[in-house]
């Protein structure tokens, strides 16, 4: 076989006469072919070459001929990397953007519809925190043959960047058509991934656009099927929302937040809401949840899936975290002054904030400023923190849990979920991530997750609570499955401090009626 090193090699030695057959691996680039040229005498641009392939003849070709050829090898071979993404083999945001203004046009022609299904993997920072990049990037290739699988045929499955994908649908006669190829690739995201020896469930959330229905304009369509994605995502993940005009179509990740949150830090616009968690027999509120909103100046009410990932890119997360800590304590012993009982408080933490040297310190500060008593304040932490650095966040939950403080996993089940982290770390309850929530009483593949989930906390002497009900039906299905307690837009949405305590002491004047 003549590969580049042998040919060079013969040439050197001198191998090659000019009235001897110059043999060629196709294969050889143009540099390879010059020197070759040169080595080997300037006749061979015109007495000719025998050209192989991959050891075998393939033919004859004077020089001119060989370098046209190579020159095409070398063209076609920029032309793929210019247009396709290196990681998966798909078209990359260059080649979709061409696709789709080709199909465009031709649906002008013909009359027909042409749509955008914008996919973003939930929670991907967590798997690249829990195993690394080379595990993200598997994962990310099982998730393309998983949309290949799902599309048609005839769509074009492209990566635009990360964990975004896109499905271009073009020629079509019916919009149903597009919830249809979304529904497909939601159910098929429920199989588990196993890697590593850990059991990964990698969802999705999927916005979609049609054109010419929802704009008219090529350059529009991305950008709206990206606020519909977000849309999905706001809801609850694992989801699918089509463009209406109601929806705010600026991105986040592409606008410079950053300056307007460490603003807005500053200057108090962020402000908590806090969701109850009750027990599913019964109705009793257990515990309330905060969650962080911010009003912003000129944008109004910002929610926090298009801020927080600027606040964890920029590591205002820190400072944002404290700044929860702080207010839910002191709005627990506001409404402990008011006479309101004193409920149990859940708090987000991040990694980046758990992580940082001191934690604990700041934590028994603020208990001891606001007089709280540490079991009122439970953190919630996702399994990505666990499974880092394990040693350290050994030492630091068991310093939080010399406080009194109680731990819970968030998301519980969208991670790598491993049995030896939870044997092993302090952990008080598991929180069934509301993507196996939804549908429920429905959906056979959920029921199974939340039944495994709740198997396991009960066999670690876990609590647990299911979070995202929706419908009494759900309520069924959990308390079936021996779910105790759980929060969701059925017993409230997430309600601004006075209207909560206003909720929950209409909720208790009921229950003394009832009662």
């Amino acid at each position: 076989m003549f590969g580049r090193r042998s040919i060079l090699d013969l040439l050197s030695c001198g191998q090659y006469k000019c009235d001897v057959p110059l043999v060629v691996e196709e294969s050889c680039t143009v540099e390879d072919a010059a020197q070759i040229i040169i080595g080997a005498g300037m006749q061979h641009m015109v007495t000719g070459f025998m050209v192989s392939r991959r050891g075998s003849y393939a033919g004859v070709a004077d020089g001119r001929d060989l370098l046209s050829i190579i020159t095409r090898q070398k063209q076609a071979e920029l032309y793929y990397l210019a247009h396709y993404d290196a990681l998966t083999g798909i078209p990359n945001r260059a080649l979709l953007s061409d696709r789709l203004e080709h199909a465009c046009r031709d649906a002008d022609r013909k009359g027909r519809l042409v749509a955008l299904l914008f996919i973003d993997v939930d929670r991907f920072k967590q798997i690249n925190d829990s195993l690394g990049h080379s595990a993200g990037d598997e994962v990310l290739r099982r998730i393309v043959a998983r949309l290949k699988a799902s599309a048609r045929q005839v769509d074009t499955v492209a990566r635009l960047a990360g964990d975004e994908f896109v499905i271009l649908m073009e020629d079509l006669t019916d919009p149903a058509q597009v919830a249809l190829v979304a529904r497909r690739i939601i159910a098929s995201m429920q199989e588990p991934i196993d890697m590593l020896g850990h059991v990964l469930v990698a969802t999705v959330s999927i916005g979609s656009v049609v054109y010419p229905r929802d704009d008219a304009g090529v350059g529009a369509l991305l950008s709206k099927a990206d606020a519909a994605m977000y849309e999905a995502k706001a809801v609850g993940r694992n989801g699918f929302r089509s463009y209406s005009p109601e929806m705010r179509t600026y991105n986040p990740a592409s606008m410079s937040l950053e300056n307007e949150l460490r603003q807005g830090i500053e200057r108090d616009e962020l402000l908590l809401h806090f969701q109850p968690q009750v027990a599913l027999a019964g109705g009793a509120v257990l515990g309330v949840e905060a969650l962080v909103r911010w009003c912003h100046p000129e944008r109004g009410l910002i929610p926090p899936l298009q801020f927080i990932p600027v606040a964890e890119e920029s590591g205002l997360i820190v400072a944002l975290g404290e700044w929860v800590v702080r207010n839910a304590l002191a709005q627990l012993r506001a409404w402990r002054d008011q006479g309101l009982p004193s409920l149990p408080v859940s708090v987000n933490i991040s990694a980046l904030q758990f992580r940082q040297r001191g934690f604990s310190g700041f934590l028994a500060e603020q208990l001891a400023e606001h007089r709280i008593q540490p079991g009122l304040l439970e953190l919630e932490l996702t399994e990505s923190v666990l499974m880092k650095n394990v040693d350290a966040v050994l030492q630091t939950l068991t310093e939080i849990k010399a406080l009194g403080v109680r731990l819970a996993i968030d998301d519980f089940g969208t991670g790598f979920s491993s049995l030896s982290y939870l044997r092993r770390f302090p952990i008080d309850r598991l929180k069934i991530d509301q993507s196996f929530v939804r549908d429920i009483d429905s959906t056979p593949v959920n029921e199974s997750i939340a039944r495994a989930i709740v198997a396991l906390a009960d066999s670690l002497a876990l609590e647990i609570v299911a979070e995202g009900i929706e419908t009494a039906s759900e309520v069924e299905v959990l308390k079936r499955i021996k779910c105790v307690q759980g929060q969701g837009f059925l017993f409230s949405k997430p309600l601004d401090a006075e209207r909560f305590s206003t909720w929950l002491l209409n909720r208790a004047r009921s229950e003394i009626v009832m009662a």
